[in-house]
């Protein structure tokens, strides 16, 4: 059994963020690879951005991406439950032990002192960062006023030398201590900051690897002087690149969507938006795009994972969820796209006919959510609105000929089968000379109002006799 254990650490103020999922997932790839252990640990101790329901809707979206946890909230026989607002007393232990080392200090400032600090700092272009007012008092007297004024407790950050972040990613990347800032590591309310718990529960969880978002870089100097002033050794760092807008920005909810949630109501399937977003900074090293969660659990790597920012292509994602509908089997397919049929609210009152619908459009979308518009044409009443491409096949000169070609000879039948169909067409293309794109494309575009969709068969097979003459005769007006 291998010594490795990751975690997977979120804070509970939301929705779950792509990121997020990327973090979660190759700290899944990572364990699973090495046969090691996955934790979950809820970082709630930031009571001001705690939202209701967070834990419970991240819980649901991990289950829907089939990440499973070893030990973490809701495993059974874990030490868990992992909620960092239920430890507290651990780590006012902790915060007393870095007093007494002298690594730690009580600071005594108000909001309206840092605010002004702050505002001269940035007036004389030096970088924002606490001017260690409180940590010039005398020990005695800290300690002192401690016990009746409202303080919090900050980190004693060196004032000379350099501290060295050893990155699995990134190599060694090194910080001038003096551009550090004195830490808070206990807020005023008592509930410490994530730089003190997450440094005391990963030491305490034996979690051998830290795999985080670059954005934890700048803070890890601190992490390691933690780490140092405990006497602890540190994990190892592995620090994943940003998630990047097409335009190189951070990723933002400014240019679209960035929570989980809004791609599964939006009908992506979870093995897709997995196999999307393992690929936003690792590849196997060719050019296959297509994993399976054990596919990626057997070739994944941190070795393999780059530097730079990872863009978010959402017309990649929209193809690799199409390749994933496309495989899915015939009966799952039918579930999803029931669902999504029911909440479009279309339904022809006959579940074979229901079913022939979904399997019609089923290679024309990239997401469940597009059945609405890909199935409308099934459902339409009244004159169809064609697309401008459309339009054009129907007025074309030969068009005229083709439809009132196709009312004539469908008249001499009671109904429209495929076969009766292939006939219909056959004598069309004899009376009328017309064949190819010129027959083919004006029909579509009659019967549709647009030049793609499902393959034409199909839509004969389920629009029956009536509806398709109506709409010849529709065409031949226009």
């Amino acid at each position: 059994m291998s010594d490795i254990r990751v975690r997977f650490a979120p804070s509970p103020t939301g929705f779950v963020h792509v990121g997020s999922l990327r973090t979660a997932l190759y700290n899944y790839l990572f364990a699973k690879r090495h046969d090691g252990k996955y934790v979950l640990r809820i970082e709630d101790t930031d009571q001001a951005r705690y939202t209701e329901g967070a834990v419970e809707n991240l819980l649901d979206t991990l289950k829907w991406c089939g990440l499973s946890y070893d030990e973490g909230p809701g495993v059974e026989g874990d030490c868990g439950p992992y909620y960092q607002s239920r430890r507290l007393s651990t780590y006012h232990e902790y915060i007393e032990q870095l007093i007494e080392k002298d690594a730690a200090y009580p600071c005594f400032c108000s909001e309206e002192r840092l605010e002004k600090m702050r505002e001269e700092q940035i007036r004389k272009k030096l970088t924002p960062k606490y001017d260690g007012y409180c940590r010039r008092l005398e020990k005695r007297e800290a300690l002192s006023r401690r016990k009746d004024e409202t303080h919090v407790i900050r980190l004693k950050i060196p004032s000379d030398g350099v501290t060295t972040v050893k990155d699995i990613i990134r190599g060694e990347v090194s910080f001038q201590n003096e551009m550090i800032d004195d830490q808070v590591l206990l807020k005023s309310d008592g509930f410490p900051t994530y730089h003190l718990a997450n440094v005391v529960d990963d030491y305490l969880m034996n979690i051998t690897h830290v795999i985080r978002g670059e954005e934890w870089l700048i803070s890890t100097p601190k992490h390691i002087l933690l780490y140092n002033y405990f006497g602890w050794s540190c994990p190892q760092f592995a620090h994943l690149p940003l998630l990047l807008n097409p335009d190189r920005s951070k990723l933002s909810k400014r240019q679209g969507d960035v929570a989980v949630e809004d791609y599964r109501k939006k009908g992506y399937l979870p093995e897709a938006l997995l196999n999307f977003v393992a690929l936003l900074g690792w590849n196997r090293g060719d050019d296959e795009e297509l994993f399976s969660l054990e596919e990626l659990v057997r070739d994944f790597s941190l070795e393999r994972v780059n530097k730079s920012g990872a863009v978010f292509n959402l017309e990649k994602l929209k193809w690799m969820n199409s390749q994933y509908i496309r495989k899915l089997p015939e009966n799952q397919y039918l579930t999803l796209a029931f669902e999504a049929m029911e909440n479009a609210g279309l339904d022809t009152g006959n579940r074979q006919t229901n079913e022939q619908i979904a399997l019609a459009v089923r290679n024309s979308i990239d997401t469940f959510s597009e059945i609405k518009d890909r199935a409308a044409l099934f459902f339409h009443k009244g004159p169809l609105n064609f697309t401008e491409s459309a339009l054009n096949w129907v007025k074309l000169e030969t068009s005229k000929r083709v439809f009132m070609a196709m009312v004539s000879e469908m008249n001499d039948h009671s109904e429209i089968t495929l076969d009766t169909f292939k006939i219909v067409m056959g004598n069309v293309q004899k009376e009328t000379d017309i064949k190819g794109k010129e027959l083919w494309m004006p029909v579509r575009s009659a019967l549709t109002g647009t030049t793609e969709g499902p393959e034409l068969p199909q839509v004969i097979q389920i629009l029956g006799k009536e509806k398709i003459v109506n709409l010849l005769e529709q065409a031949i007006k226009r």
